[in-house]
């Protein structure tokens, strides 16, 4: 029988190897700006490649004076007994990241528009943000709005508008007469992404959902229904609409684009060299350099499709660095239906990756 990892590696092979009309119009854009691998910063240092450290000053904020955090996330008002996990910082392998300071990122975004755009780990992301804002100006006016799968928080001081635009797949899912259809060549949604100052996108998680927990009846390419189709080929093709939308409709004068990158999950201890495990238990991360499971098929499909897009986008290539954190979970710990090993605990995680954010604007 063929593994499930030389399955994908095939697929892969056979999209890359493939060129659809949506690459060949990526290919035939005039501009040429590289794009998208964005990981060397002053000096040549790669941020994403380094190791965990204890740090007894973390973490960057308490949870219970941040107003932001939603409850599954909120692993110690939930009761999380372990606190080790609050304790690790990000540092690379050949330089130091910068401090995140609050105050320096309402100055440089004032007045401006920024917009994470993808699932619940945009949320998340966006939460962990807020938070680290908060906690460098705790008595700032703000005021927060939620509706409708799009919410908006502002610094009022300061005119620094943080929103978060929730859409499961980034390209269109609409309720049609045969059903409800994934639209994987359509991204009428990115009207509502217009006018930012910043833009941070995410998706992958919900492309693999099956069953009663996916959201979707038939793919639609083409204006041919699918039923279903390989999810590697599919999030391939949604993120080359994607990538396609972003050559269209991005200034980079005016807009800078970044890519949140493939947050991993720990459902699956053979990942990491522990097959009888899950996230349940685990207070310390993975400490190797190479980790056992590999890259992640999505991964690859996001490199691919980042080298191959004409305006300039960042990837926070979060997922190697994610991958070690099988401890940084809610666990059980917050409130949600069951074993949560996809999302992160706040204070936690996510607040790397807005630090690495942070360096990428800052350095």
């Amino acid at each position: 029988m063929v593994s499930f990892q030389l399955k994908a590696l095939l697929v892969v092979a056979f999209l890359f190897s493939h060129e659809t009309a949506a690459e060949q119009y990526l290919n035939t854009t005039t501009t040429t700006t590289s794009a998208g691998i964005g990981r060397k910063l002053a000096g040549g240092c790669n941020i994403f490649q380094g190791k965990w450290v204890y740090d007894a000053s973390y973490p960057l904020y308490d949870f219970s004076t941040c107003p932001f955090i939603d409850d599954e996330f909120n692993c110690l008002k939930y009761k999380r007994p372990d606190r080790m996990y609050l304790k690790y910082r990000w540092q690379p392998f050949s330089c130091n990241l910068p401090s995140f300071n609050g105050v320096n990122f309402l100055e440089k975004w004032r007045g401006k528009k920024i917009m994470f755009v993808g699932d619940s780990l945009s949320l998340n992301m966006w939460q962990s943000l807020s938070c680290m804002i908060h906690s460098s100006v705790p008595n700032a006016k703000t005021s927060l709005i939620r509706r409708d799968g799009l919410a908006q928080l502002t610094f009022l001081d300061y005119g620094v508008n943080l929103l978060l635009y929730r859409t499961q797949y980034l390209v269109d899912l609409e309720r049609q007469q045969v059903g409800r259809v994934l639209k994987i060549d359509s991204i009428k949604n990115g009207d509502a992404w217009r006018g930012m100052n910043m833009l941070i996108f995410n998706s992958w998680h919900w492309w693999t959902h099956t069953g009663s927990s996916q959201p979707w009846d038939y793919m639609e390419e083409g204006g041919k229904l699918f039923k279903d189709m390989n999810r590697l080929i599919a999030y391939y093709k949604g993120m080359t609409t994607w990538a396609r939308w972003v050559n269209k409709n991005i200034d980079p004068s005016k807009t800078k684009v970044f890519f949140q990158g493939i947050s991993p999950v720990h459902y699956v201890g053979k990942d990491w060299n522990e097959p009888s495990k899950t996230c349940v238990g685990q207070t310390q991360p993975f400490l190797g350099v190479k980790y056992p499971a590999g890259t992640p098929m999505a991964a690859v499909v996001v490199n691919k499709v980042l080298s191959r897009i004409k305006k300039p986008v960042y990837l926070l290539d979060i997922t190697l660095l994610s991958q070690y954190r099988k401890d940084a979970h809610p666990v059980y710990y917050g409130l949600h239906n069951g074993l949560d090993c996809s999302h992160w605990c706040l204070p936690g995680l996510p607040d790397t990756w807005n630090l690495l954010l942070y360096a990428a604007l800052f350095i």
